[in-house]
Parts: structure tokens; C-alpha cells; sequence
């Protein structure tokens, strides 16, 4: 099982992949958007934002997210790490339940360019 700090490792190394990008995902990754990251096997959330096309990690909290973000994730801890690594595909595990995401119809047009 994935522990809270390689959670939040996974986390910091999408942002820089988002940091790096270009074209349609550097697009994509520039919303300004509150953002949370419930870790459900580990009951803990980050919060923050995605702006500038990077994932600002602002708290880590114990259990589900205390606020409604813009851009909502959960998902098992060995997911996120499984899923920066390369070795997950967000759609598949989205697909099937895995990986939970809600956000606003636009935003989530946005986004599948990034997942």
C-alpha cells in the first residue's frame, strides 16, 4: 500500500509533467481551479489548486475533502502512484470505477486532453 508521501511524490511529479508540457495538454493544464485528492484506502485528502499548469498542494487533511473543489479526484494511493508511473491508464481506470473524477461539463472536456 502506498504511503501519504509517496502520494504526495506522485502528485508533485504530475504537476512537473504538466509543467513540461506543451500544445493541447500545457492548454488544458492552465485552468485555475480549486482541486482535491481523496487517498481512500489512506482516508486522507490534498488540497489546492491547478494553476498555472501546475498542481499546487496547499494541506493534506484526514479524511474526505472538508470543501466541494472545482476539480474532484479519488482513488487508491497505489492508483496514483500506479497511474503517474505509467504503469495505470487513467481512462481504464476511470472506466471502470478505479478513479473517480467530477468537475463541471467544461471542465472535464478540458481535461481529458491531460488524462
Amino acid at each position: 500500500m502506498a504511503t501519504i508521501t509517496e502520494c504526495r511524490d506522485a502528485l508533485d511529479r504530475l504537476s512537473d509533467s504538466f509543467a513540461r508540457a506543451d500544445g493541447d495538454v500545457r492548454s488544458a493544464a492552465a485552468l485555475d481551479r480549486t482541486l482535491s485528492c481523496h487517498i481512500t484506502d489512506l482516508d486522507t485528502t490534498f488540497t489546492g489548486r491547478l494553476a498555472d499548469g501546475r498542481i499546487e498542494v496547499v494541506d493534506t487533511v484526514p479524511g474526505p475533502p472538508p470543501a466541494k473543489a472545482q476539480i474532484r479526484l479519488a482513488m487508491t494511493g497505489d492508483d496514483l502512484v500506479a497511474m503517474v508511473g505509467g504503469q495505470l491508464n487513467f481512462a481504464k481506470a476511470w472506466a471502470s470505477g478505479r478513479v473517480r473524477l467530477e468537475a463541471g461539463f467544461r471542465d472535464l472536456l478540458k481535461l481529458r486532453t491531460l488524462l
